[in-house]
């Protein structure tokens, strides 16, 4: 049923001696939902995916998968719960259909269904071509796919998956972001990935991480409004003294590029279609009034860097 809550995590902490690693974790994922989380290194993000996928144990706070408790019955919570970590769990001496037959088995799948289960689970990872060979002579992008793959050989109510494309072609790239999104019609889904835009592409919601902390949690339109900008990039080939164009409704400050380029920093009052008809009835000749936006990369460093330090790790993090 659409809406119903699979995943919800409750005042979620975990330290490490003095270290607090996680502070007053919250989160909440109806079915159907899929879910973008991300940090820098050191934030805290796989420590909180390695306690909701019951991994690790929390220091205090609660973890219910589909209703059930990963601590009192952990049994049924991981039964709904499937788990591709980053660094897939592949046996290299198996072939494809040996090691999803095994993974099936794990999961409790009856015997006469486990023929058809691998099949599907091969079908919906582009996995058909290579279920004889072995694992190890596959190459990195086929061996992620079978992660994925036994991460939802037991059609799972929720998917949790930590960084699924890393070490994918472009075109691979492209048809498991598809089935990330076929995934989330029907279960939960956990994305953890440093490619900022694949969150754009995937998600619905989004959460950022920080020291421990949820320093964001937004869909992905709320997202996307942090993108704009109340910054104008304005070309005139004849331009007025700049006293002219500051004295304009909806104008706050003006910076002014070079001789005929301008970047003007306007309120919730400026009319871009005002402009460019007083631009023309005072010859301005106005060439360029573009909008400037903001990259998802500086949203995720504003965020995680309000504290006015950034260092080098993360500045790559959030550039990869």
């Amino acid at each position: 049923m659409s809406g119903e809550t699979l995943i919800q995590v409750e005042h979620l902490y975990r330290d490490y001696g003095n270290l607090h690693a996680l502070t007053d974790i919250n989160l909440t994922l109806k079915r159907g939902e899929v879910l973008g989380f991300l940090g820098p290194n050191g934030a805290g993000k796989s420590t909180t995916m390695q306690i909701i996928s019951g991994n690790l144990a929390p220091t205090s706070g609660r973890v219910s998968i589909n209703g059930f408790d990963i601590l009192d019955k952990p049994r049924q919570a991981k039964a709904a719960l499937g788990f591709l970590p980053e660094q897939p769990p592949l046996y290299h001496e198996l072939t494809v259909n040996e090691y999803l037959e095994y993974c099936a088995q794990l999961n409790r799948i009856a015997k006469p269904y486990i023929n058809d289960t691998v099949k599907k689970a091969c079908e919906r990872c582009g996995l058909v071509d290579v279920r004889k060979r072995l694992i190890g002579n596959l190459s990195k992008g086929y061996q992620q796919r079978v992660g994925i793959a036994q991460a939802i050989i037991h059609n799972p109510e929720v998917v949790i998956l930590d960084e699924p494309t890393v070490g994918l072609d472009p075109i691979q790239i492209i048809e498991i972001r598809d089935l990330i999104r076929e995934l989330g019609n029907d279960h939960s889904v956990i994305l953890s990935t440093h490619i900022l835009p694949e969150v754009q592409s995937t998600c619905d919601r989004v959460m950022i991480i920080n020291q421990g902390s949820i320093a964001l949690e937004d869909t992905l339109a709320g997202l996307e409004s942090r993108l704009e900008s109340n910054l104008v990039t304005v070309s005139l080939t004849n331009p007025p003294n700049v006293d002219a164009i500051t004295a304009l409704t909806g104008i706050d400050k003006l910076e002014q590029i070079s001789s005929n380029q301008f970047q003007l920093c306007t309120s919730d009052e400026f009319d871009p279609a005002e402009f460019s008809r007083t631009a023309v009835n005072n010859n301005w000749q106005l060439t360029e009034l573009a909008p400037k936006t903001n990259s998802l990369e500086q949203v995720f460093i504003d965020i995680t860097c309000n504290d006015n330090h950034l260092s080098k790790t993360q500045t790559e993090v959030a550039t990869s």
